[in-house]
C-alpha cells in the first residue's frame, strides 16, 4: 500500500529516524512516502541522510523528500506527525528563569506551571497554522498525530478550533508500566496488565495485574521502598502512591510540579528529589540537559550513519504508538494503546470537554476509546485542577487576552502556592514581552505590558532554585547515565 507520512519537527533527528524504522518495520509499508519538513535545512539535510541510507541498505522502495516548504511537505499526507518545540531553548530558558525570580522552582515546565502555561501560547498559534495547512492541501480526513508538549493544550487547540482529526501520543504510561513490571519481578512487560487514566502527565494506574493476579497499593508500596534505585529516584512517586493508592505515571521531577505539595518551599524540594537524573526534581533539569546536549546529533552523526547500514529489525520496534496506530488502521490489526483525545464521557468524574490520555483500540474504523472510566477521587480532583488551567490558557492563546492568561497562571497549583496575584502580574508580563516574538496573538498587549514593568514595585529575587546542577560536559553527563543504567 502507498499513503504519504508528514513529519512537521522531522529535525528532531533521533526521534524522528525512530519514527521512521518503526514504521518501515510494518511489511505493507515498505511503499510509503515520507515527507519531512523543518525550520532547519542543516537539521533536515543531516536527517535525510540518515533515512535515505536505511532505505538503501534495506532494498526498500520508500520514498524520503525533505523541504522547508510545510505545505508542499503536507501535500496529499494521509498523516501528519508533530514533535516541534516553538521558540526552541531560548523560549524555553525564560520559561524556567523568569519564574526563578518570583519563587516558582520548575524541572520541566512544559506541561502547565507558568512555563508550561507560555509553551502553549507560543504553540498553539502554531498548531492552528498546521491544521489550517492539513485542512487545505492534505488527504481528506487526514489524521493528526502530536507528539509535541503541553500535550493537552496542542491537542485541545487542534480538535476545537483547528478542526482536525487529531490524537495526542506520549510515552509516559509505557514508561511507567517498564517500572512497575521491573519491581514486581516480572520476567517481561507482557506479563503485565494494566488500567492507565487520567491526563497527559498525570495519567495513574487504576488497575494493575501481573499474570492476571491483582497487584494492590500495599504490595506495590513495598516494591518500589525495596528496589535499590527507585526507591532513592522515586521518593515523591511513592509518597503519593502511599496517600492516593495508585502509581503516577510521571517520573518523580513531572509529578512533582502539578501538585501544589512538593515544591513551594526549597526545604521541602531537597526532600523529594534525587539529583542522580535530571528527570528526578533538578530545578531546571530537562533545560540543562537540552543545552548540554543540544548539539548531540552532531557529534554521533557518523554513528546515526553507520546504524543506519543495518537492516531493519522488526524485534527491535519500539514502543511509540504512531506506527503501531497507522499499522492498525491501514491493516486493522488491532492495537490497544493509551491515547490523548476530548473526554466526551470517557472518564466519568473529568469535565466532557478535556483531554484526557486513557485506553483505546484502534482498528479501520479509527480510535475507539473504552468508555465508563471513573478515577479515584483524589487523581480526578488533581487533574481537575490542571485541566482548569489548561482551559484557561488555550482560551487565552486563541483570543490573545492577556487578563485571561494572568488568571491562568494564577489558578495553576503550583504558581498559586508560591507566588502572591502581584507576583503572578508582573511575572506574566515579563513572560510575554521577553517572548512577544513568538507570541503574535499578544501583540496590541506587549506595550502596555513593558509600562506596567517600567513602574513594577514588586520584588523579585536572584535564586538559582532549591536545586540546581552546575553545567557539566556532555561526556560526564553520558558516563553518569550509562553507570546508573548498569546499576538498574
Amino acid at each position: 500500500m502507498s499513503f504519504k507520512i508528514a513529519i512537521i519537527g522531522a529535525g528532531s533527528v533521533g526521534f524522528t529516524k525512530k519514527l521512521f524504522t518503526d514504521i518501515l518495520c510494518v511489511p505493507e509499508f515498505r511503499d510509503v512516502e515520507f515527507a519531512l519538513t523543518d525550520l532547519s535545512e542543516h537539521n533536515l539535510e543531516m536527517i535525510k541522510a540518515i533515512l535515505d541510507r536505511i532505505v538503501e541498505a534495506n532494498g526498500l522502495p520508500t520514498k524520503v523528500t525533505a523541504t522547508t516548504d510545510r505545505r508542499q511537505a503536507l501535500a496529499g499526507a494521509r498523516y501528519i506527525i508533530s514533535c516541534v518545540r516553538v521558540g526552541g531553548l531560548e523560549a524555553y530558558a525564560d520559561d524556567i528563569r523568569i519564574p526563578l525570580k518570583y519563587g516558582i522552582d520548575q524541572c520541566v515546565g512544559d506541561t502547565i506551571c507558568a512555563g508550561g502555561i507560555l509553551y502553549g501560547q507560543r504553540n498553539i498559534p502554531v498548531i492552528l497554522d498546521f491544521c489550517k495547512d492539513i485542512r487545505e492541501v492534505a488527504e481528506p480526513g487526514a489524521k493528526f498525530l502530536n507528539y509535541a508538549n503541553p500535550m493537552a493544550m496542542n491537542t485541545w487547540a487542534a480538535i476545537e478550533y483547528g478542526k482536525v482529526d487529531t490524537v495526542g501520543l506520549c510515552h509516559g504510561v509505557q514508561h511507567g508500566a517498564e517500572q512497575i513490571a521491573e519491581v514486581l519481578g516480572a520476567k517481561s512487560l507482557s506479563e503485565l496488565d494494566y488500567i492507565c487514566s487520567g491526563i497527559n502527565h498525570q495519567t495513574w494506574f487504576i488497575d494493575l495485574r501481573l499474570n492476571g493476579r491483582r497487584i494492590g497499593k500495599d504490595e506495590l508500596v513495598a516494591a518500589f521502598e525495596a528496589h535499590p534505585v527507585y526507591s532513592q529516584q522515586e521518593k515523591l512517586r511513592i509518597d503519593v502512591l502511599k496517600r492516593f493508592g495508585v502509581y503516577s505515571t510521571e517520573s518523580n521531577g513531572h509529578l512533582s510540579e502539578y501538585l501544589p505539595w512538593y515544591r513551594k518551599r526549597p526545604e521541602e524540594i531537597t526532600r523529594w528529589i534525587d539529583m542522580s537524573d535530571w528527570i528526578h526534581g533538578e530545578t531546571g533539569g530537562y533545560l540543562r540537559h537540552s543545552t548540554e546536549t543540544r548539539n548531540w546529533f552532531e557529534t554521533e552523526f557518523p554513528q546515526f550513519l553507520e546504524s543506519a547500514s543495518k537492516p531493519i529489525d522488526p524485534a527491535k520496534r519500539s514502543n511509540e504508538h504512531a506506527s503501531h496506530i497507522l499499522e492498525a488502521l491501514e491493516t486493522n490489526r488491532v492495537y490497544r494503546g493509551h491515547f490523548n483525545v476530548k473526554n466526551n464521557g470517557v472518564i466519568t468524574n473529568l469535565p466532557s470537554d478535556a483531554i484526557i490520555e486513557s485506553p483505546g483500540f484502534v482498528d479501520r474504523f479509527g480510535i475507539n476509546m473504552v468508555s465508563g472510566v471513573t478515577l479515584p477521587e483524589a487523581c480526578a480532583a488533581t487533574c481537575i485542577s490542571s485541566i482548569n488551567v489548561q482551559r484557561m490558557s488555550v482560551h487565552a492563546a486563541i483570543s490573545g487576552d492577556i487578563d485571561l492568561l494572568k488568571l491562568a497562571v494564577l489558578h495553576d497549583p503550583l504558581v498559586g502556592a508560591v507566588s502572591t496575584p502581584e507576583e503572578v502580574w508582573q511575572m506574566v508580563d515579563e513572560m510575554v514581552v521577553a517572548q512577544a516574538r513568538w507570541l503574535p496573538q499578544y501583540a496590541d498587549a506587549v506595550p502596555a505590558a513593558k509600562e506596567r514593568l517600567s513602574k513594577s514595585k514588586v520584588q523579585t529575587r536572584d535564586w538559582a532554585g532549591a536545586a540546581r546542577r552546575t553545567v557539566r560536559s556532555i561526556e560526564e553527563l553520558r558516563a553518569e547515565k550509562a553507570a546508573l543504567k548498569q546499576a538498574v
